[in-house]
């Protein structure tokens, strides 16, 4: 016996829903960077912002955004998509800016049942403060910086990481991989007795319907991103990037986790 939860391939295609972009009067409350300034400073595609910090409207530290036992929500920006990672489900939606004014769309998210109430308590209050967005300022470091300004005087403080296109230098290449509920032995190089993902490739036609799944064989690498639970099934959407040099002992390619498609727990 088993249960199951899924979402077709193709669900987070709803995320990418077009909207007008909408100009605005730049707000006078921060100066604008200088040029020099503009020049060194990050941008917004280039990192994954991980939330580390809140604060309500008096500037206090405001706690209901960070979970405990739970890893930071993260924002991803592309083109002018935004996507909300590290909760139950895939969110995302479309944004505009003029200056350091944002405009951001209602936020739409597949609809996966989470276990933890907590998550799912979060997930609404992301929902409801993300579209009020109305300012944002980028902050230039060792550790880049993101400061998102809200309706309500609140604002979220975010430290950025290089993206997977920023660290290997380009797009990389969409493939899905079933995952088996358990490990397998394998042996690989000078690796020996190790235990590997045991996966195959599936392959959709643009509406969705699979149309290859391949044999399965022993995965020698890592996920990034992917934390694998003995006993569950899954099927992951993955961004293979090709390495510029690797190491005689290491891969050619990386595997970057981009959502996990469908999860069922194998009793």
């Amino acid at each position: 016996m088993h249960r199951k939860q899924a979402n077709k391939p193709l669900a987070a295609l709803a995320l990418a829903a077009l909207m007008s972009a909408c100009a605005s009067t730049p707000s006078q409350q921060e100066p604008m960077p200088s040029a020099a300034a503009q020049a060194s400073a990050p941008t917004l595609a280039a990192y994954d912002w991980s939330l580390a910090a809140a604060l309500d409207a008096q500037g206090r530290p405001d706690g209901r955004w960070l979970l405990a036992g739970h890893a930071p929500l993260q924002l991803h920006f592309e083109g002018q998509h935004l996507s909300v990672r590290q909760l139950c489900n895939l969110m995302g939606a479309n944004f505009a800016t003029q200056g350091e004014d944002m405009q951001l769309n209602p936020l739409m998210s597949t609809k996966r049942a989470c276990a933890d109430p907590s998550l799912m308590q979060l997930e609404d209050r992301v929902g409801t403060l993300l579209p009020t967005v109305r300012r944002y300022k980028l902050l230039a470091g060792a550790t880049p910086r993101l400061q998102l300004f809200f309706a309500d005087g609140s604002r979220w403080e975010l430290t950025g990481q290089p993206t997977p296109q920023t660290q290997y230098g380009g797009p990389g290449e969409r493939i899905f991989l079933e995952v088996a509920p358990e490990r397998v032995a394998c042996s690989h190089g000078v690796v020996r007795n190790a235990q590997c993902l045991r996966v195959r490739e599936i392959r959709y036609a643009d509406n969705g319907v699979k149309t290859h799944v391949g044999p399965w064989q022993p995965f020698y690498d890592e996920v990034q991103g992917y934390t694998h639970e003995a006993g569950v099934r899954n099927v992951l959407r993955i961004t293979r990037f090709k390495r510029q040099n690797p190491p005689a002992d290491a891969s050619a390619y990386a595997y970057v986790l981009d959502m996990v498609v469908e999860s069922e727990r194998v009793k």
